[in-house]
């Protein structure tokens, strides 16, 4: 039972032709015949009487048409809430981002993007990297930025890559050579954050870089953030990889001193932009892609748009 059926249905029973109906939806009268034909084809008895002067309901006729009105009545509600819900969240962009990037790197770039479209609104989730990949498999966020996780239904693009640097007090044995073999760091406190993602590329990175030393981290301290990680190395008590953009103000100021790995090449934290598969997506969020293409200068394969599909 379709939508065109059941308008059909009611023009002609409201104007007693279908003739008259035809003329009300813009059709051929054979058209609105064919409708009415199929609908009682589908619910199995006849709901007019044809007469050389138009028609009428029968019986059934006149029991079905309030279910009709109703039915009618229910679909026009919901196109309306769908507009209004459409027109409402076109300005919306839902988003999630892992903890670092939403802290140090994500403020700039969501300022930027105000400035270009002061009408938006902007819903922003924080959480784990993994928590963002599942945040956009489950539809709750139109985009994601997050450390690289894999899922099938997800598209991982590559944005730009975040160097994690060693980080000492600033009167730490090491800051007097600014260099360090990884068999030295092994022999120091070491203080990592995200205790709550361990299967992040942050954990990963220490593993790798650890594993291909040929050494075993001595980690102390395994904090909740990148902040508090900074506070402890700042008061001396451990040396840590954290990323450049969470410690630049100390390294900056002095409060810190980063420390380059004798004969290991810089390790990178790759950063992603997660879109959900298939996904529609409106205006403003594919200007916010637009922006992170402009920033990082990669290449953003642009989603469907929502506008696109209604034209």
């Amino acid at each position: 039972m379709e939508f065109s059926q059941l308008e059909a249905f009611l023009e002609a029973a409201s104007r007693g032709s279908f003739r008259r109906a035809a003329d009300a939806l813009y059709l051929s009268q054979p058209s609105v015949s064919a409708r009415v034909q199929t609908l009682e084809d589908e619910v199995g008895v006849i709901l007019f009487h044809r007469t050389a002067r138009g028609v009428r309901l029968t019986d059934m006729g006149r029991t079905f048409l309030p279910f009709a009105m109703r039915s009618m009545e229910t679909l026009r509600r919901g196109r309306e809430v769908l507009e209004s819900v459409r027109q409402t969240s076109a300005g919306i962009l839902n988003m999630a981002t892992a903890r670092v990037i939403g802290t140090y790197v994500l403020p700039e770039t969501l300022h930027k993007f105000h400035q270009l479209h002061p009408e938006a609104n902007l819903h922003i989730k924080v959480g784990g990297s993994s928590d963002v990949l599942q945040m956009v498999v489950d539809e709750e966020v139109q985009v994601g930025l997050a450390r690289f996780m894999h899922h099938p239904d997800v598209d991982a693009l590559h944005l730009y890559d975040e160097e994690a640097v060693l980080v000492v007090h600033p009167e730490h044995q090491f800051a007097k050579t600014r260099v360090a073999a990884m068999s030295q760091v092994a022999q120091e406190p070491l203080i990592v954050y995200d205790p709550g993602d361990p299967g992040s590329s942050y954990f990963q990175f220490i593993n790798r870089v650890c594993r291909d030393a040929g050494v075993s981290a001595k980690i102390e301290m395994n904090l909740d953030s990148v902040e508090a990680a900074k506070n402890m190395v700042e008061l001396g008590l451990g040396v840590s990889f954290l990323p450049r953009s969470g410690v630049r103000r100390e390294l900056d100021s002095g409060t810190l001193t980063s420390i380059a790995l004798a004969e290991v090449p810089p390790v990178m934290l790759p950063t992603y932009v997660l879109l959900r598969r298939g996904q529609q997506h409106g205006p403003t969020v594919v200007e916010f892609l637009k922006l992170l293409q402009c920033i990082y200068n990669v290449n953003i394969p642009m989603p469907d748009s929502e506008h696109s599909e209604a034209n």
